[in-house]
């Protein structure tokens, strides 16, 4: 049974103005009035929004961005560079929960499914086992631990969001999905798949994974440990999310693939390419994102694919005028 407690106090959003970011702020008002928005350039979501301009690298700052919260929510998003990941995460982390030890601030923090191990990758559930076969899932490993370290010492109150990879409304040069399918598609060219397109593939959608967030970080009991974000079931393949978007599109789905010695040869001439070669095992077998525990500890029911897919092109539909 859930404990739901909307925490006074001002909650803020470190890492304002991404997919997720936005997402959770619309979700927020039904919580709290009060939502800061934090990042080197915030705008406001609500009206009511109050607006901070920081440098999470920078200690001092995440101090102010923190001071006074409830909850602080960790949604930034770094450049895809495993050299910038090792040196600025850790040190965005360390800031973020030295802050929120000192204001005795409630840390969510969105996270992803890198550390776990890819033998597993069909039938993921918080108790998968934490063994990352890339650096990157490395990286995501030594954040967890920073964390839980410190909610196991009883220092810090804390919980880990964790998504799959995301599809959903305004996710340009964040999703995947978006890039590699829903992009082109609109565009009238070929999607592009990367390995096979015979295995199947979840994804959260945005707005699933911002109101969820919101919810967990307003619910008592719902700190100190892992939650897997709401996420459709039965997830399509490759090439039934191909036709799928395709269909809402209205264009045929053409696409192709890029096997992974393409993506090699494509990483000597394309930084993003590069970085995407350990991730290629996310490809070549199927991914199964279970959220089975939050749903039923909420009663969620995560937005079906169709539905999503539906959405998704209507919105992109209506900015492209």
């Amino acid at each position: 049974m859930t404990n739901r407690n909307t925490f006074s106090g001002t909650q803020v959003i470190l890492g304002a103005g991404g997919a997720i970011g936005t997402e959770i702020a619309k979700a927020l008002p039904e919580f709290t009035a009060r939502i800061r928005q934090v990042s080197r350039n915030p705008e406001k979501v609500n009206p009511s929004d109050e607006q901070m301009s920081a440098d999470l690298l920078d200690k001092e700052k995440v101090r102010q961005a923190v001071e006074g919260a409830t909850v602080a929510y960790l949604t930034v998003g770094l450049k895809y560079d495993i050299k910038v990941w090792r040196e600025s995460w850790p040190r965005i982390m360390a800031n973020v929960i030295d802050a929120c030890k000192e204001q005795d601030c409630r840390l969510v923090f969105f996270d992803n499914i890198y550390m776990y191990d890819p033998a597993y990758l069909s039938n993921l559930t918080e108790e998968t086992p934490v063994n990352p076969s890339s650096e990157k899932g490395k990286v995501r490993a030594q954040l967890v631990n920073m964390i839980m370290n410190e909610v196991k010492a009883g220092n810090l109150t804390a919980l880990i969001a964790r998504s799959a990879d995301y599809y959903g409304p305004n996710t340009h040069n964040t999703s995947v999905l978006t890039e590699t399918v829903f992009k082109p598609l609109r565009q009238r060219k070929k999607a592009n798949w990367m390995a096979s397109v015979d295995f199947k593939h979840s994804y959260t959608y945005t707005p699933d994974a911002g109101r969820a967030t919101a919810l967990l970080g307003n619910t008592e009991n719902a700190y100190n440990q892992v939650w897997h974000l709401p996420t459709a079931p039965n997830p399509l393949t490759g090439k039934e999310w191909i036709a799928a978007i395709a269909n809402e599109i209205g264009v045929q789905p053409k696409y192709r693939n890029v096997p992974g010695f393409l993506v090699r040869v494509m990483g000597l001439f394309d930084p993003v390419m590069r970085e995407m070669v350990e991730m290629m095992y996310q490809y070549d077998r199927d991914y199964i994102f279970r959220s089975d525990k939050f749903e039923q500890f909420f009663e969620f029911t995560p937005t079906p694919y169709a539905d999503g897919i539906r959405a998704t092109v209507q919105t992109e539909m209506e900015l492209a005028g």
